[in-house]
Parts: structure tokens; sequence; C-alpha cells
């Protein structure tokens, strides 16, 4: 019952006791750095909106929350250590900056786990939604796109696409792109079973 959002709170719990306990924080300070993190939390891609291959969109816990997606200022990255920063609201920015990194590189190796090759996987296909791992981005931001064409290799995986983004194609490994989780079910291939 409820496993799922259990284990995202766990996780959250975890990254969140590991970042701050380091320092004590007044009311107001710890109030602003949950909100923000719950903003980047909420913001996470789920799964497409539609099946339209031009649609960029995807389905996030913030649309079920606010009716849309969470919008939110772009600051300025804090290069240093936040141990190091003296002024409290810098602090707060740089310590919000580290765990949504942290947790954005977490989230995204969860959905694209590994696992042993002892059943074959489904390969990407043209038409995909895909989040294309990037390091330099927004909190509340995820680069989305469709993927435009597949370049499979020798054995017939697919080893390199071209994703169609908000800007532009880019081609990418498929170790830097992760396919959403609602892609993935109707995808899997079927058992044969004989009669």
């Amino acid at each position: 019952m409820g496993g799922l959002w259990e284990a995202g709170v766990k996780s959250f719990k975890t990254l969140f006791y590991k970042s701050t306990a380091t320092r004590k924080y007044t009311f107001e300070e710890l109030s602003t750095l949950l909100a923000k993190i719950e903003a980047c939390l909420n913001s996470r891609p789920l799964s497409p909106m539609s099946e339209d291959p031009t649609d960029l969109l995807a389905l996030t816990p913030g649309h079920f929350l606010v009716g849309g997606p969470l919008l939110s200022i772009v600051e300025p990255e804090l290069k240093g250590e936040s141990k190091s920063i003296v002024n409290r609201w810098q602090h707060l920015k740089a310590l919000h900056q580290q765990f949504q990194a942290r947790w954005k590189e977490e989230y995204l190796k969860e959905l694209h786990k590994r696992n042993k090759w002892q059943a074959p996987t489904a390969n990407l296909r043209v038409g995909d939604l895909v989040v294309v791992k990037e390091d330099n981005l927004p909190s509340n931001e995820w680069r989305l796109g469709r993927i435009d064409s597949v370049f499979p290799g020798a054995d017939g995986n697919v080893r390199v696409v071209n994703i169609l983004t908000a800007r532009k194609i880019i081609k990418r490994p498929v170790t830097k792109v992760v396919l959403l989780s609602g892609e993935h079910s109707s995808r899997l291939p079927q058992p044969t079973s004989s009669a």
C-alpha cells in the first residue's frame, strides 16, 4: 500500500538529512528550503501527456497539485562549498542547488535501471518521449524530447538516437537518454505462448 510514494519520501529524507544536518536553521529558512525542494520534486516528469509525436510535454506531480507545470525563476548557479558561504540566503540557495543536482541524478538513475541482460529488452523507437540527461539545467527544468531517428549497432540494439527537442535536433548515445516510465509498459516484449 503506497510503496511507490513511500520510496520517494525515503529518498527525499535521506538526501535532505545528508545535506542539511551540519547546520541549524530558523523556521523561515527551513520552510523556504523545503518549499524550493518541494517544487523540484514535483516538477519531475512522470509520463507523456499525449500520444502526439510533436507533443514534448510530460505529466508531472505539479499538474495534479496546481493544474499545470511548476514554474520558477532561474537563479545563477553558486560555485563552491555551501559551508563556506557566510550569507544565509546564499547558503540556502547553494544547499538547494546541491540537493536538486544530486536528487535529479538519482531519480534519472532509478528510471534508467540496467539489469543483467538475461531477458531481451525493448529498444528505443521513433516517437518515444525521453528525458535527456544534462548537468547544467535549473532545478525545475527537465530537457524532454521525442526520438526522431535511431541508429542500431551491428547486433541490432540501438546505440545512438537523434532527439527532437524544443530547440533543435540533437544526437545522443542511449546512455544519456532516459525513457519515461509510462512508455515502458506497452513496449516490453510479450512472452510467446505455446499451445
